[in-house]
């Protein structure tokens, strides 16, 4: 039998992963978050196998001796899999099972007096799953090293544990006087606590960072079309300024306004100017590059900022004024105008979002006067952006672009 103190020790461990287990349960289901859920029902199995094992482990017969064990790495299976649904993917059924049926192969087929050998097996699966849930976490590259890494060392460091007396040789049989004496009895339950109480707060961690994401994306996105906001056009436009105003190398933004959108909406209904400014979100971005920013900034004004010289954005500009006004929407009233007119700035390295917008609306509101669904370049920046605001707020009827970070 065990000493009392490793009792006590792997008792206390499967305690706290049970409450941990039952709090990640109620927080998944609070919210609705499936990752959650299995993790905590991965605790739950988990610690009901190991309490039993450590209570009752000498009276239980071979055959519920197996099966618990097996439940065991059937919860680890389950962690690795918590892992996989935690980024989206469906979960590995034959894997979850593969890690049980293996241990209870390497019962049944191998001596039973070779229990040093079992325990190799059975290290060896928890090891394994240890380092698949490992990868799984680590699957999101796009996040730093420096706030990913508790994410890739809980499950390596207890993989590593599990198996460093097979590496160094202390092969250890769990029902002799020397493995309940060996100091790494004590050394597996103080680690099981480390790793319950670490890979929790690793979980949290990663959960907490998701939902901050996702509430950061939501703040700047436009909920209809999918595209930048005004906030997030701009916070976005600003670092693609600075990066290339270090490369010294100009920048382009275009304003885009859906020409006579109001009679739309009120001949056709709001629905349907809905579908229009969803429409056009789409050809922007379709005839955009990857690396050009694009959002809607107002009603029906949107914006795009070009990592180029004014020339191409003019012919850029251009390519979405065609495709939009061919792009043949037609309601059951008949067929809708599709047309847009764009004003378009350039300047060097470095200049201000605001006053690139400012220059853009000056040439939007020509092209407006100018007979609408056409592109107008703007000639030159404006001074100061005080000089534009009163300009513009002397022009009758000219649209007003309020500062981008309103």
């Amino acid at each position: 039998m065990m000493s009392l103190d490793s009792i006590t020790l792997y008792l206390v461990a499967t305690m706290v992963a049970a409450l941990l287990g039952a709090m990640m349960v109620f927080f998944g289901r609070q919210e609705n978050s499936p990752a959650l859920k299995w993790w905590g029902t991965a605790y739950l199995l988990g610690a009901a196998s190991v309490a039993l094992w450590t209570a009752a482990g000498d009276k239980l017969g071979p055959h519920l001796y197996l099966a618990l064990n097996a439940v065991g790495f059937v919860a680890c299976g389950m962690v690795w899999n918590a892992a996989r649904v935690f980024h989206g993917r469906r979960p590995n059924w034959p894997g979850l099972v593969l890690g049980a049926i293996a241990w209870v192969a390497a019962v049944m087929l191998l001596d039973p007096e070779a229990s040093m050998l079992r325990m190799i097996v059975g290290a060896g699966i928890v090891s394994v799953y240890a380092a698949l849930t490992a990868s799984e976490l680590w699957t999101e590259r796009r996040k730093s090293v420096q706030r990913r890494w508790p994410a890739l060392v809980m499950p390596v460091m207890h993989g590593c544990v599990l198996m460093l007396p097979i590496v160094i040789g202390s092969f250890l049989r769990p029902h002799d006087g020397g493995f309940s004496s060996s100091i790494w009895v004590t050394m597996f339950a103080v680690e099981l606590i480390l790793y319950a109480v670490g890979t929790v707060f690793v979980i949290f961690m990663l959960v907490s960072e998701r939902t901050v994401t996702a509430h950061r994306t939501a703040a700047s996105t436009d909920p209809l079309t999918g595209m930048l906001n005004r906030r997030g056009f701009s916070e976005a436009c600003v670092r693609v300024i600075e990066r290339e105003a270090k490369a010294g190398r100009p920048v382009t933004v275009m304003i885009f306004d859906i020409d006579h959108f109001k009679s739309i909406n009120d001949r056709f209904g709001h629905p349907a100017g809905d579908e229009m400014l969803k429409l056009f979100s789409t050809v922007v971005v379709s005839n955009l590059r990857i690396t050009d920013l694009s959002g809607r900034i107002g009603g029906e004004e949107f914006a795009a900022l070009l990592p180029c010289s004014l020339e191409e954005g003019v012919l850029v500009a251009e390519r979405v004024r065609e495709a939009f006004e061919t792009s043949g929407v037609v309601v059951d009233e008949g067929p809708v105008d599709t047309t847009v007119s764009i004003g378009v700035a350039g300047g060097p390295a470095g200049t201000e979002l605001e006053v690139l917008l400012a220059s853009a609306d000056t040439a939007l509101y020509q092209a407006k006067r100018g007979g609408r669904n056409r592109v107008e370049a703007a000639e030159e920046l404006p001074l100061s952006l005080e000089n534009w605001r009163r300009q513009t707020a002397a022009r009758p009827g000219a649209p007003q672009v309020r500062p981008a970070t309103a």
